[in-house]
């Protein structure tokens, strides 16, 4: 195997030899995950600054589970009726006019409607409802594609073309997002910046997607058949899948716990920003809030270095080992993040560790599609991400609730104390837990024996 072949250039190379149709989704994809990226991230501290609780921070991480859940279903039916192209360009509108919700939601302020005052935070929730839209959209149709395009045994690598190009997304929002938010020094205002900058992505990708994409060859599989055809498809799931799922699950929620704090940790709790003297550029002072997009950039950095060179590794040594590494970053990284030092070289070094989580997403998609039957991977794939995110649903808001306590209805007191450190730390428990157990009875797919 030659270096060409594994080194971190390698996705995308792999990556543009695609199919048109298949690139041109791509492209839409890598627009609209680099609005998400720019945005997402920064919406609990911009939540916290429209006067949020860290309860409600961490509901904000349980809703946005819900939606994850519950969106393939709806996003089926209208693609059924109206066909792919059209459902993309209504899909694209809708993530469009959520970041412009956001971006307005400060100036809509507190209303008052039937005598109930509307928080301007509550408009964050409404504009994820549209936001979420076109990404909660394509996840079965990307399985589907390099199911049906890649040898089984090159399917780690597939996956990692793919992933390689959406995720260079992943560095370059948080980037742009910090650039941006040095330009006020108020964060409700300078993200406004970056929130007027992600509509016009999206605005563009809706419009490229709709010109230059052609359905009529499409062949994802059959659409959802109701409750029926779930338990059919969960009876039916191979056995190798459900220790994977179950330790996956275990790792999904300990991190949905404390996700949505993690720029409240480092804004806020620890309050490191960056002040560096560059012999070209001269004197750098970030504060807080931008030197998380840089950290963001720095962790998947990271991720992209790692991402192919990992799934060639993968095809020697077995996709479990690559997919447990991944599951151990992920177990870990919370108690390290709030028991570190507040300094910038501590952020730095964590957020790099961090990113080695992103190293077993290709073999762990490979794990999860590798056993299905052929023309069925698209199926296995909504099955297993719909029982997983349902379970996953609750967990923002029982991070938050320990995060930032939870008051007693019926009394003065707290009826849960609040306690950051209890939270990640309980989440890495957990984390480390789903990860065992998938060492313990996790199965190899058989391509990579």
């Amino acid at each position: 195997m030659s270096d060409r072949s594994s080194g971190p250039l390698a996705g995308y190379r792999q990556f543009l030899r695609l199919d048109s149709d298949v690139l041109v989704l791509s492209v839409a994809m890598f627009a609209f995950s680099l609005g998400f990226q720019m945005t997402t991230r920064f919406l609990p501290r911009y939540l916290e600054v429209l006067g949020a609780s860290a309860f409600v921070i961490g509901l904000f991480g349980t809703f946005g589970n819900l939606i994850s859940a519950v969106y393939p279903y709806p996003g089926g039916v209208v693609s059924d009726r109206i066909g792919s192209r059209y459902a993309l360009t209504v899909f694209g509108l809708a993530s469009t006019l959520g970041f412009g919700l956001w971006l307005v939601a400060p100036s809509l302020g507190t209303l008052t409607v039937g005598g109930v005052a509307i928080p301007a935070w509550l408009w964050v929730f409404v504009g994820l409802v549209l936001a979420q839209a076109w990404k909660s959209f394509g996840l079965g149709a990307t399985f589907a594609i390099v199911k049906q395009s890649v040898e089984p045994d090159r399917l780690a690598r597939g996956f990692a073309s793919t992933e390689t190009f959406r995720r260079s997304a992943f560095l370059l929002g948080p980037i742009i997002a910090a650039g941006l938010l040095t330009l006020h020094p108020e964060f409700a205002v300078s993200f406004r910046y970056v929130l007027g900058v992600a509509l016009v992505f999206g605005a563009v990708a809706t419009l490229v997607q709709h010109r230059s994409y052609d359905a009529g060859d499409d062949s994802f599989g059959d659409s959802f058949a109701g409750l029926a055809r779930i338990r059919a498809d969960l009876r039916r799931m191979p056995s190798a899948l459900r220790p994977l799922l179950i330790g996956d699950t275990l790792v999904r929620f300990a991190n949905g716990m404390v996700y949505v704090f993690f720029i409240i940790v480092v804004t806020d709790l620890r309050g490191v920003g960056l002040a560096v003297t560059l012999p070209v550029v001269g004197g750098v002072d970030l504060s807080p809030d931008a030197f998380f997009g840089l950290l963001l950039g720095v962790e998947m950095a990271v991720a992209l270095l790692v991402m192919a060179p990992a799934a060639a590794a993968a095809e020697r040594v077995g996709l479990k080992p690559v997919v447990a590494t991944g599951f151990a970053v992920y177990a870990i990284f919370p108690i390290l993040l709030i028991s570190a030092p507040a300094s910038a070289a501590a952020m730095v070094a964590l957020f790099a560790l961090s990113g080695l989580r992103f190293a077993g997403l290709p073999a762990h998609k490979a794990l999860i599609v590798g056993p299905a039957e052929s023309g069925g991977g698209g199926r296995l794939t909504g099955t297993y991400y719909l029982l997983r995110n349902l379970i996953v649903i609750p967990s923002g808001a029982v991070g938050g609730a320990i995060y930032g306590g939870l008051a007693d209805p019926f009394g003065p007191g707290q009826l849960v104390p609040e306690s950051p450190l209890v939270a990640f730390g309980l989440a890495s428990a957990i984390g480390l837990v789903g990860t065992g157990y998938f060492l313990l009875e996790g199965e190899e797919f058989g391509a990579y024996q």
